[in-house]
């Protein structure tokens, strides 16, 4: 077999590779012995010249006049190992090369860094390996391109390398096998990878709720496949958003505790002359946005009224009106009618936000004389209200103040048009006449609506205000009285523990009137099971005491009308007895109202809300707890303990 000292010539001594240029896959200062300019082996000869590795020596020296001869062995796959003396420490501080660094060492611009030189059998460790690197590495056999080359196939640069192990963890992992090209070492991975996890699964450990975790082992294999932005219009130095991963990004969208759904890109790209209309998708009054808040397309309402004497004093708490102990949500709407109020409006409408908490908001707040409404809805449900508007009607034109008249606010939810009027009609026992006077002059004379469009103008009347709007809710002092005189209606009272309600509303006035279709065309009342709201007195359980004897009687009431049968359906009606400031006691209807979507050519309210009350509501609120706290450690603290 031919050795290695003769494919050497005796006048060319091997060649060093240029100082500062050192080959991919070879160790700093670790030269490659090979013959410079060496034409290739003729094919066909007996036996191939096989590249050997010469042992390094340093500078000054003489190399060696011939090498050790090498027996030939299989070529074998790439390999690299770590022994167990490897200094794990070290290889974790070792510097790995970057992407740049990588591609200039490739094309022999830069100085190779990082990288392992193959040895072969036998061939000594170089004394001046790296600190980080143990010598006990185990050798790495040639690679199957640089034995062809060996054999007598042609090579880039006639430099026959052995394999070589990438230093760049960003790389992917090819093959050896290609021509020209260097095995790469493994990465460092577990012996068997870690059990695939879902990606939406719920632990606060592993993942967070709308987050995948990007340290994960599997997290790039896992990633990787699922981009669907191949042709990015970003630049290739630029990285890559973590939304680009399809499922990453709609679960990271499409969160558990959130409303908000994803748009497509499609459903943004897409044109419709229906834009703006109730058939379309995006309207933002249209069926797919009622859906989101509201599935059976059913809104919560919460409808009373209160005379409240003009009494100055508030009730302590409101609890009682506001949130009633049947009802276990609060309602989406709240609309609150008062006749004869405090002189303090403000201080009325701050209890109020003060009771109903921050998730509501004053929507709107109208005023004639001492008539007074609010409105309140969920916060959440701003946007979708048009402008509020509002009307008044003088009754009593001789009386400086407005006790009697009546107040209308009426506003488009979605596409259903609303209507609130809270009146105060004419007292006095026999005074039936008068009061169906009021009614008549009330419904003609509300200019209502004005801005806001009519949703079914077809069916409305310019000479009935309760025509020209979906749902319909007139509340208020109504005033009609129980005919029969009070020794009658006191008789009904004390029968039993149970009083005999339908009896009582035998003598009703106004169920007499809605008979006979005098007055409240086309509306309707729940069913009554409360005793009368009126007359009591002040702080007491009991009837008029007073040399008057008025009659007990339901004054205050509530009604309603559709435009659509059954749109509207009772839930409650009741009244508050805990409320005892005013001789009335407060009359409430839950109901539940049935909302259709609108197109979006209604002037929007664009979310307007009274803020100065909302914060003064909330600021009152915090500081009646912290009083109410401080009330508890006081009481606790100065209790006294007696042992007998």
């Amino acid at each position: 077999m031919p050795s290695k000292a003769e494919n050497l010539r005796p006048s060319e001594p091997a060649s060093q590779p240029p100082e500062g240029r050192t080959l991919q896959g070879q160790l700093p200062g670790a030269p490659l012995a090979q013959r410079a300019g060496s034409p290739p082996d003729v094919p066909g000869s007996e036996s191939p010249a096989l590249a050997c590795s010469t042992p390094a020596t340093p500078s000054g020296e003489d190399p060696p006049a011939r090498a050790a001869p090498i027996a030939p062995r299989p070529p074998a796959r790439p390999r690299l190992e770590r022994a167990l003396s490897l200094d794990d420490k070290g290889w974790r501080r070792r510097r790995f090369r970057g992407s740049q660094e990588d591609l200039e060492a490739r094309n022999g611009t830069s100085p190779s860094r990082g990288s392992v030189q193959s040895e072969g059998p036998g061939a000594p460790a170089h004394s001046c390996s790296p600190p980080c690197l143990s010598t006990s590495l185990q050798e790495i056999p040639k690679s199957r391109g640089v034995l062809s080359s060996e054999r007598g196939s042609p090579s880039s640069g006639g430099n026959p390398l052995s394999g070589v192990a990438s230093s760049s963890p960003n790389l992917p992992h090819r093959d050896a096998a290609v021509a020209g090209s260097s095995p790469r070492l493994p990465s460092l991975l577990p012996p068997r990878p870690p059990p695939a996890l879902s990606l939406d699964i719920a632990s606060d450990s592993l993942r967070t709720a709308n987050k995948v975790d990007s340290d994960l082992a599997d997290y790039k294999l896992r990633a990787q496949p699922l981009l669907v932005r191949a042709h990015s219009s970003l630049g290739p130095g630029r990285p890559r958003s973590p939304l680009a991963c399809d499922d990453c990004s709609l679960r990271s969208a499409k969160s558990s505790f959130s409303l908000l759904a994803p748009i497509r890109s499609k459903d943004v790209r897409s044109r419709s002359y229906l834009e703006g209309s109730l058939l379309a998708s995006g309207a933002l009054l249209g069926a797919d946005e009622l859906a989101r808040y509201f599935p059976d397309r059913n809104v919560a309402l919460f409808v009373a009224t209160w005379n409240m004497q003009g009494q100055k004093e508030l009730p302590p708490s409101l609890d009682e009106f506001l949130l009633p102990a049947e009802a276990d949500y609060a309602q989406d709407l709240y609309v609150i009618g008062v006749q004869e109020g405090c002189s303090d409006r403000r201080e009325w409408e701050t209890r109020l936000q003060e009771t109903l908490g921050p998730h509501y908001v004053l929507l709107s707040s109208a005023a004639h004389g001492v008539l007074y409404m609010s409105l309140f809805i969920r916060r959440d449900l701003i946007w979708f209200c048009s402008e509020v508007e509002c009307s008044t009607v003088t009754t009593r034109i001789v009386s400086q103040i407005k006790t009697k008249g009546a107040l209308g606010i009426s506003f488009t939810f979605f596409g259903t048009s609303f209507l609130f009027i809270t009146s105060h009609f004419t007292s006095g026992d026999g005074k039936v006449a008068e009061r169906l006077l009021d009614y008549t002059r009330t419904v003609q004379a509300l200019a209502l609506p004005r801005n806001v469009p009519d949703t079914n103008p077809y069916r409305s009347s310019a000479a009935d205000v309760t025509t020209r709007f979906d749902e319909v809710f007139w509340f208020g002092d109504f005033n009609f009285r129980l005919s029969g005189g009070r020794t009658v209606v006191d008789a009904l009272l004390c029968q039993g523990l149970v009083v005999d309600v339908p009896a009582l509303l035998q003598h009703d006035q106004l169920i007499r009137e809605m008979r006979k279709g005098s007055i409240f065309k086309g509306f309707q009342e729940p069913d009554i099971h409360f005793l009368p709201s009126y007359k009591f007195d002040i702080g007491k359980d009991t009837y008029d005491s007073t040399s008057k004897q008025r009659t007990p009687s339901y004054t205050d009431r509530v009604l309603y009308r559709s435009r659509h049968k059954g749109d509207i359906c009772p839930v409650s009606y009741s009244s508050c007895p805990g409320i005892k400031t005013s001789d009335h006691r407060p009359v409430y209807g839950l109901f539940r109202v049935k909302v259709r979507p609108g197109r979006d050519n209604i002037p929007l309210a664009a979310g307007k809300f009274d803020r100065e009350l909302y914060l003064l509501g909330i600021k009152r609120r915090i500081s009646k707890e912290i009083q109410r706290q401080q009330a508890l450690q006081s009481q606790n603290s100065s209790t006294i303990c007696s042992v007998s």
